[in-house]
């Protein structure tokens, strides 16, 4: 619930720094709280601009959840889930909702870019710390490769219907799924990267435009394949039984990672502690409602076997029903517009995330230096735009859901525990939005993640293993010496 009239933050009794100790006091050595909010904007050689509203940080919510998980992963899922991928996104979708009550309580509270990173270096300590940014660095990074994977799959269908070309599988998929390298995917990210370094405040009216027109084209989609609609296709509704409703839920969820975008904003945004908590709730809502209605409409217009490898299902949907192609010109128009916008606000999470994590010395002060006169840090965009870019046109796409899902869940039961401990340890502290019935729905928060994280495949846990046993080898070797909390005790 949110509260009003929040003092100001120095009304807070400064929380004391942890005491100097050996390897373990080190490891759990907390940021406080108020330094993380001092700190907020700064970076090497400039500041980032607080320009963002509590539209365009909605708008930058919705822009990173709405059309992947429809538009892409939909292919993906429904082989899994048959027509119950409705229930996926309804289990996906609930456990995303307590999830995102306890980023907007935390989102208000500590108003930062590092989002769980930050959250989890106020409440749990360095070493927990690092291993959630390293989680959101898979998250973010990945998912933006994911995604644009099926930008290009969507750009094909729309150069074919008003041209009559189409680029070529050896140029248009990764290798593993029949081509040498992913053009399409490559050329889209570096077009966000392009808005990026424009200004935060461009971008974020870049992305509003995006928005408007994919919801749009998903609403014509709707309207059209409501037509095309059999009652048979829903039946048997649940052929895989809830082993394959879960795992395609566990795939969907990354779909659902638009809310965290959007705490990743909080040093640019004019008001954080006000618009942040609604601006997270309002486009999980929207973005929840949508998501399931296009997915009912799907499988009842298109029978479930026919979604298997399909990456731009519901341009194909409406080619079926309509007849025509004019329809799936349309909503590949949309798609086309849609992505990009996933693309482009996930990718300024990922930038805003490196930012907090190397101004706190974990990663290097590349990441974190600003252009003095855009306010933006156009090194970090580079880097990471070029880095998503190439993973995108040479992995394929079902391999990057599942690694990006691992990620999200890991970071989302951390940021549920965070809830919890803040709550015991900084009680007085004013915050503007509460989970209610805490801490009992931070727990089932927690719970739900572990649940989804179950359902993922071995393959996927091993790479997850893996990424968490560079990421420590990485923290151990620079981060632990470097961090500004260790230079700040010698």
């Amino acid at each position: 619930m949110l509260e009003h009239g929040a003092a100001p933050p120095a009304t807070h009794q400064p929380e004391p720094d942890p005491p100097v100790g050996g390897l373990g006091a080190r490891l759990m050595r907390r940021k406080p709280v108020e330094r993380l909010v001092a700190e907020g904007g700064q970076g090497e050689g400039g500041s980032l601009r607080r320009s963002m509203g509590m539209w365009q940080l909605t708008m930058i919510s919705i822009g990173a959840t709405l059309g992947t998980g429809i538009f892409v992963v939909l292919g993906e899922a429904v082989p899994d889930a048959g027509p119950a991928v409705i229930v996926s996104f309804v289990i996906a979708g609930l456990t995303a909702l307590f999830s995102a009550l306890s980023y907007a309580e935390l989102a208000g509270t500590i108003p930062v870019s590092g989002s769980s990173y930050s959250y989890a270096y106020a409440t749990m300590g360095e070493l927990i710390a690092w291993i959630c940014g390293w989680c959101l660095i898979l998250e973010y990074g990945v998912s933006v490769a994911a995604v644009a994977v099926g930008w290009g799959e969507y750009l094909n269908e729309l150069l074919d219907g008003t041209l009559g070309v189409t680029i070529p599988d050896a140029l248009a998929a990764p290798p593993g799924d029949g081509g040498i390298f992913n053009l399409p995917a490559l050329l889209v990210v570096l077009l966000a990267m392009a808005f990026l370094l424009g200004g935060a405040k461009e971008s974020a009216r870049a992305n509003a435009v995006m928005v408007a027109v994919k919801i749009a084209a998903l609403i014509l989609f709707c309207a059209v394949a409501f037509t095309g609609i059999r009652a048979g296709n829903y039946t048997p509704f649940m052929p895989l039984g809830m082993a394959g409703v879960s795992a395609a839920g566990a795939t969907l969820f990354f779909s659902y990672i638009g809310f965290d975008a959007a705490s990743t904003a909080g040093e640019e945004a004019k008001n954080p502690q006000r618009d942040l908590p609604r601006a997270i709730m309002l486009s999980l809502i929207i973005v929840t409602a949508l998501y399931c209605l296009v997915a009912a409409v799907a499988v009842g217009a298109l029978p479930w076997k026919k979604f298997s490898g399909s990456e731009a299902a519901l341009a194909s949907i409406m080619k079926d029903v309509t007849g025509q192609d004019a329809w799936a010109v349309l909503l590949a128009a949309g798609a086309v517009v849609a992505i990009a916008s996933v693309v482009l606000t996930v990718l300024y999470g990922q930038t805003r995330i490196l930012f907090a994590m190397s101004r706190d010395g974990l990663v290097p002060k590349v990441f974190s230096t600003v252009h003095a006169r855009t306010g933006v840090p156009r090194a970090n965009t580079v880097i990471v735009s070029l880095f998503c870019g190439v993973l995108a046109a040479a992995i394929p796409l079902g391999q990057l859901a599942d690694a990006t899902s691992i990620g999200t869940l890991f970071a989302f039961a951390l940021v549920n525990i965070a809830v919890i401990v803040l709550r015991r340890t900084r009680p007085e502290m004013t915050r503007t939005f509460r989970v209610p019935l805490s801490p009992l729905f931070p727990v089932i928060g927690f719970a739900l993640c572990l649940w989804m994280m179950g359902s993922l495949q071995f393959v996927t846990w091993v790479v997850f293993g893996c990424w968490m046993a560079v990421g420590l080898v990485l923290y151990f070797a620079y981060g632990l010496r470097r961090s500004r909390l260790a230079t700040a005790e010698k």
